[in-house]
């Protein structure tokens, strides 16, 4: 039962049961169905005016003759093109400002949102004898039209279009229309109210006010859909806000539809109605690129919300967060060639995706050179990076657990395809390296039973090396085991002699305990290291009980050190 001190025509009030009444949510439609109501004069109070103007020059309507998503992209790209190009648009736009007509927001950063505590616009009041009397966006009158400006089309009428309404009903669902019927002044009182729209938005608008009564669209295609979502974010309809977007959530998502909806206009992207419609276009963004080796030249030439899209997963596939890195700066200079826009973009938008604490050392002494980001910005993610990997390792669980819920994932691993290691390097007295390798217990049950993991690169003596687990059968062949191996990366026939240990944590003291010793003369693409390196059989290594499984977790270590 609803509070009785309420007030009827209080959006906030009203809109919260929008959801239900429109099918999103629990709640029987029939409870606000005025369908019967629409456009009827025995059920209303007023008479809505509906001038149409001509569209811009050389635009033609968003969804007239779209059959599909890219012709909507590309007339509506069109529209924007123009207006920015064509000198006489400007002088049209302004004269609509003054006349306050309810074109629907176009732009980027959809400009002509009505702001809630502003009193409300676009209405245009017809005088007795016929001739409109125009408001400015404060409720007066506007200026006189001999000041030139009203010499332009953008007054000429093609149509008018006349529909009974029911003041209250619209005032439920809009706050637009709610501030416009109660605004105190003089035009609230009178009996007819006149919009003005462009021909383009002509069947948007009625969709959407005939929705506004019987909670239904007649549009069933993705570009109709749209105009109608642009036209209840101009006049505030949330609730057909949500069962737009709910219905495009329903339909089959592609590449081109994905971006489109992350380009709407920022007035739409903002509001809550819509943003279950944003993100399941940066789910399938990021589910589509998810291996984003395998789709490089695709993912670079996407846009710079579909990248930030790509770039926001944590289960993105990638080498080491140093391909993030390169991937950003290559992307980066593409689109943006001019050194102030990239350090720009880098600063605000992308450079917060890269995960800065999983990159290696070695990199991250690189990017304090970077001429591509602002110095004090890498002196900041660096030295927050080498803080993070200094931290113990529940401490950086709790940092990556603290920001679970927030936009940005610093602190987050992603599904590395190499597994990040940490590195302590000694040059005195001799040239040594300790590598610590974790592994989670899901990680290892995957390797059975042939496969094998690697690690990130590591450095010695300026020659790269890495770790490898694997899951091999022993050398008689006769069970499998967990198995470690030292590689060097492939550098032409250069040899180095090296001393290696491996150890690894161990129950009940769950201190490093020394398992394999050995020295090898590396050359390019070798291997070396020990296919049992428990001593126990695979399933005895895997078990509930092992003693090499701390909190799920098996810690391995590796020493290097460079023979005299």
């Amino acid at each position: 039962m609803r509070d009785s001190n309420a007030d009827l025509f209080d959006p906030r009030t009203i809109m919260d049961s929008d959801c239900a009444t429109a099918g999103l949510g629990p709640g029987p439609v029939s409870d606000s169905d005025f369908a019967f109501a629409f456009n009827d004069s025995n059920f209303s109070d007023r008479v809505l005016r509906i001038e149409i103007i001509p569209d811009l020059p050389e635009t033609k309507s968003d969804c007239d003759g779209c059959t599909s998503i890219a012709d909507w992209a590309r007339n509506r790209k069109r529209r924007r093109e123009d207006i920015k190009k064509d000198s006489a648009v400007d002088v049209l736009v302004h004269c609509e400002e003054q006349i306050l007509t309810c074109s629907m927001p176009d732009t980027e950063d959809g400009e002509g949102y009505v702001n809630q505590d502003e009193e409300a616009v676009a209405m245009i009041e017809e005088s007795p004898s016929g001739v409109g009397n125009h408001l400015n966006k404060r409720g007066d009158e506007a200026a006189p039209a001999n000041d030139g400006l009203w010499s332009m089309d953008c007054s000429a009428v093609l149509r008018v279009k006349t529909i009974h309404i029911s003041s209250p009903i619209l005032a439920a669902k809009s706050p637009f229309f709610y501030k416009l019927f109660s605004n105190g002044m003089r035009e609230s009182e009178q009996r007819q109210v006149t919009l003005r729209i462009h021909a383009s938005e002509e069947a948007a608008l009625m969709d959407l006010l005939n929705f506004m009564y019987s909670n239904t669209l007649s549009a069933t295609t993705s570009p109709a859909l749209l105009d109608v979502l642009m036209a209840a974010d101009k006049f505030e309809v949330a609730s057909c806000m949500r069962y737009c977007s709910r219905l495009l959530r329903s339909m089959p998502m592609s590449c081109e539809s994905a971006l489109l909806y992350l380009d709407l206009p920022s007035s739409v992207l903002m509001a809550d109605a819509v943003q279950p419609l944003t993100d399941a276009a940066k789910q399938f963004l990021a589910a589509r690129y998810k291996d984003i080796t395998k789709f490089q030249d695709e993912v670079l030439n996407l846009p710079l919300a579909g990248v930030e899209a790509v770039l926001s997963s944590d289960d993105l596939q990638v080498p080491s967060e140093d391909a993030v890195y390169d991937f950003v700066l290559k992307w980066a200079r593409t689109h943006y060639p001019k050194l102030e826009d990239r350090r720009e973009v880098l600063g605000l938008r992308l450079g917060r995706l890269i995960r800065f604490p999983y990159m290696t050392c070695r990199k991250l002494r690189k990017v304090l050179t970077c001429n591509d980001f602002d110095p004090e910005l890498t002196s900041k993610v660096v030295l927050e990076a080498l803080f993070f990997k200094a931290e113990p390792p529940y401490r950086q669980r709790s940092l990556a657990a603290d920001e679970a819920s927030t936009r940005y994932h610093r602190f987050v691993e992603r599904a590395y395809k190499y597994r990040p290691v940490k590195v302590v390097e000694f040059e005195l007295p001799r040239q040594q390296c300790v590598v610590y390798l974790d592994l989670k217990r899901e990680e290892c049950s995957l390797l059975f039973p042939t496969g094998r993991v690697y690690s990130q690169a590591f450095h010695l003596g300026g020659q790269g090396f890495f770790l490898s687990a694997h899951c091999n059968m022993d050398q008689q062949s006769s069970f499998h085991c967990f198995g470690l191996f030292l590689g060097m990366q492939e550098k032409g026939s250069v040899t180095f002699a090296v001393d290696y240990e491996f150890a690894a944590r161990s129950k009940p003291t769950e201190e490093y305990v020394s398992k394999y010793k050995g020295n090898y003369t590396f050359t390019g693409g070798k291997a070396v290291g020990y296919r049992n390196l428990f001593s126990i059989p695979w399933t005895a290594f895997m078990a509930d009980d092992s003693l090499y499984f701390i909190d799920g977790v098996v810690h391995l270590r590796a020493e290097l050190t460079i023979r005299q």
